[in-house]
């Protein structure tokens, strides 16, 4: 008489991993951005839709599939003479450009990418990236693992706020609320001030210009050309525009505004994902710096945050002196990896090299 096996019991076979590439942005983006880690559910197709329309360039997609459907989803955009064959993965150089790859995979389906990779440019770019980073640490190694040259360069060091220890600590203290309510009594002076926060809903009807009115205002626009600045129409102001068209992401971008008699003077703008918020850009009006409008801002913004379950605030790299007054500690390093294919481009990357390394902010 025969027992019947369990399932158990059979012989657990590793997954068979598929990749092919796709002209354009491929619809498989969105689902697995959906079942990545939640710090990168942002990397949705309207997110390198938007890039691409802000910044050009035409797209081509790396997918890998295995039984359950696509698991990794690479957008990749030509750059430079198209005998150089090189590429680099588009998107905003806030808060990282990555790619989303669904939570939990396992080596051998980076294998499959790197091969793919391998048909697809001798040359990629992949960055500015968290080290830790899950997509780019195994396409890395993967592509090691192959002969890949891979170089990195320092970027800078990011900066991280351990909002739920903060709050066993007794954050804010007593005495920094005191000091925020001298100030604003001082700020008050220049007229009704209105303290607000706005969706990506909101931002859309209006608010990302009110945003841009502060950048105006601001020391980017006197003491630069403005190309940096976030939300006007000479910086970046069309990525941001375009990627709130998707409603996911419409949903996790946040504003906190303080107006003055209705006149926008400080902003601070993140990207919230699950318990975690990016700061992406802060500014104010020079006219009311003396006041600290863009830190009062920002401490009210840190409290409605800790109210709505943001356990972890992600500053990003710069400006580190205030954001250790408020309690951030230094986290991961962010690099830009160059991954050059076994070959003749190689041997000129490892000349290359120290260049590469130069040219980075280290």
């Amino acid at each position: 008489m025969t027992k019947p096996m369990l399932l158990a019991e059979f012989v657990q076979l590793p997954p068979v991993y598929r990749a092919r590439l796709v002209d354009g942005l491929a619809s498989a983006i969105d689902p697995v951005a959906s079942r990545a880690r939640a710090s990168h559910q942002f990397l949705r197709y309207q997110w390198f839709a938007a890039a691409i329309a802000a910044y050009g360039g035409a797209a081509r997609t790396l997918v890998v599939e295995d039984a359950t459907g696509p698991v990794i989803a690479m957008p990749l955009l030509g750059v430079g003479p198209r005998a150089l064959g090189a590429a680099t993965v588009p998107g905003c150089y806030w808060p990282f450009r990555s790619f989303p790859k669904v939570a939990g995979l396992d080596a051998t389906a980076f294998e499959a990418l790197a091969d793919a990779l391998a048909r697809a440019a001798n040359v990629v770019r992949l960055g500015p990236v968290y080290d830790g980073d899950p997509a780019a640490t195994g396409l890395v190694k993967a592509a090691q693992r192959r002969g890949w040259t891979v170089i990195d360069r320092f970027i800078a060091d990011s900066y991280l706020l351990d909002m739920a220890a903060e709050a066993q600590n007794g954050w804010p203290r007593n005495s920094t609320l005191r000091k925020n309510r001298f100030h604003e009594k001082h700020l008050a002076e220049h007229g009704a001030l209105d303290w607000r926060f706005l969706d990506g809903t909101a931002l859309a009807e209006g608010g990302f210009d009110m945003l841009a009115a502060v950048e105006e205002k601001s020391w980017i626009a006197a003491r630069t050309d403005g190309r940096d600045a976030k939300f006007t129409a000479t910086g970046h102001g069309a990525f941001w525009r375009t990627a709130a068209q998707d409603p996911v992401l419409a949903q996790m971008l946040h504003a906190a505004l303080l107006t003055i008699d209705g006149a926008p003077a400080a902003f601070s703008f993140d990207l919230n994902v699950g318990a975690l918020k990016y700061a992406i850009a802060n500014s104010y009006d020079p006219a009311v710096g003396k006041h600290s409008p863009g830190k009062l801002l920002y401490y009210r913004n840190l409290i409605a945050a800790m109210a709505d379950g943001i356990t972890k605030v992600d500053w990003g790299a710069g400006d580190s002196g205030y954001k250790q007054v408020i309690g951030a500690a230094k986290g991961p390093a962010i690099r830009d990896w160059l991954l050059v294919r076994p070959g003749a481009a190689a041997l000129a990357a490892r000349a290359l090299s120290g260049w590469w390394r130069r040219s980075g902010q280290g």
